[in-house]
């Protein structure tokens, strides 16, 4: 992709730092599936402590992280409660349902991101009838992707896993932009994640890090997720390497995030002042930001194929949607300059 090219489909697209790719260069290693990889079981200490769980495991990448918490937490054939628009249900090509054999039990996500009460108590109560799945495991999302990045409170998260543990079950959280709900509600991650039974956070988004994500929870459950990574094929020899750079990702990466939050509503605040665009710039409230072209007749497809060829990239979804997502090596000058594309695609 041309450096030229103000790229913004994604957080995954952000390139290591000179710190990372260092950091990699000089890493110690090991094989660490034998468990003596030093950098790789730094990255886990560190995570875990950063996460206030026991203990935490480097996998490659967060649908990985998700799949193997399912696979831990369920019995084979056990159902999931996630949310309608979750990453876990629509974007993980159905990992749960083929490779444990687990229903989805989707509840509407409500525009802010939360869980439609109603229907999450009735898929909760499911599984007493013996027609029905047991169900096994809730999975919420924070921040919620789909719904513009928006935030679930401490509060939220706590309600939603004292509802699961009244129905027996543990509460998993994608936490794939965890950091990014911390930043934004000014706290800790471990202060956000402490009611999850679990957390797979993502190294490799707004962190920068080239590659991987973590899973923590308690000493035994990463015992056995540590297995279930092995099946699905994430034991790795010496990821040291890789893990280097996640380290600088926890230590260096995590404080600059609210930059990226107030580039979004930079953007956000422009759309909002250009004809044709819907947008409401008061929902943006992290990373990432939603807006629809307001002649819903016209084809998003061509429409960033026409922003594509002023130089700036967002991505269109079925829905009529578009999505810009801000991070590391954005800047304001960037974003004025893709407000500027937008406006000119416009009547391209």
């Amino acid at each position: 992709m041309p450096t030229s090219h103000i790229d913004l489909r994604s957080d995954t697209v952000t390139l290591p730092t000179p710190t990372m790719r260092q950091a990699m260069a000089t890493a110690e290693v090991g094989d660490d599936v034998y468990g003596e990889d030093p950098t790789i079981n730094a990255l886990e200490e560190l995570a875990a402590t950063t996460a206030g769980k026991d203990a935490a495991l480097f996998v490659p990448s967060g649908a990985m992280g998700n799949t193997a918490a399912i696979l831990t937490h369920c019995r084979r054939g056990d159902a999931i409660v996630v949310g309608s628009l979750a990453h876990i249900y629509i974007y993980e090509v159905g990992g749960a349902a083929r490779l444990n054999g687990s229903p989805y039990l989707p509840v509407p996500n409500l525009p802010d991101g939360t869980l439609d009460p109603a229907a999450l108590a009735s898929c909760l109560g499911m599984g007493e009838d013996i027609h029905e799945s047991h169900v096994g495991l809730l999975c919420v999302e924070d921040t919620q992707n789909m719904c513009g990045g928006r935030v679930l409170s401490v509060a939220q998260l706590r309600d939603y896993a004292a509802l699961a543990a009244r129905h027996g079950m543990p509460m998993h959280l994608d936490g794939a932009r965890a950091f990014n709900a911390a930043a934004a509600l000014g706290i800790s991650l471990a202060e956000l994640v402490a009611p999850a039974t679990s957390v797979m956070f993502c190294l490799s988004k707004g962190l920068c890090a080239p590659v991987g994500s973590m899973l923590a929870g308690s000493q035994d459950f990463i015992a056995e997720a540590r297995r279930v990574r092995k099946l699905l094929g994430g034991g790795m020899r010496q990821a040291g390497i890789l893990a280097a750079a996640g380290i600088v990702a926890l230590r260096e990466m995590v404080d600059r995030l609210p930059e990226d939050h107030a580039l979004a509503r930079r953007l956000a605040d422009h759309l909002g002042n250009i004809p044709g665009i819907a947008i409401d710039p008061t929902v943006v409230e992290t990373n990432i930001l939603f807006f629809s072209l307001a002649d819903a007749s016209r084809d998003v497809a061509d429409f960033t194929a026409a922003l594509a060829r002023e130089g700036v990239l967002m991505s269109g979804f079925p829905d009529g949607r578009i999505r810009a997502v801000t991070h590391y090596g954005i800047t304001a000058d960037a974003i004025d300059r893709a407000a500027a594309a937008i406006a000119r695609s416009l009547v391209a």
